[in-house]
């Protein structure tokens, strides 16, 4: 955001540092589907699909999104976004 009259950039405040959600509001925040292919699946979180070469790998991954989404969601989001 700028303060025009002064031609200076205002910084707009953020979260707290330190802040993390609890499992389960984190788990709100995204929704989860599941499709099951002839070989693997596609986890989709949100806008992101993430495709799978076995059901056992999907699940692994998925079990520790629900158990630790918090940090699992960074994980991912370090991965997806490069």
């Amino acid at each position: 955001m700028r303060d025009y009259d002064n031609n200076v950039r205002v910084e707009q405040p953020t979260a707290c540092e330190g802040y993390k959600p609890s499992n389960h509001q984190a788990l709100q925040e995204y929704e989860i589907n599941l499709r099951f292919l002839s070989r693997g699946c596609i986890v989709n979180v949100g806008c992101k699909s993430i495709a799978f070469e076995t059901v056992e790998s999907a699940m692994k991954e998925l079990n520790e999104y629900v158990n630790n989404t918090y940090e699992t969601q960074k994980k991912w989001r370090t991965l997806l976004d490069k």
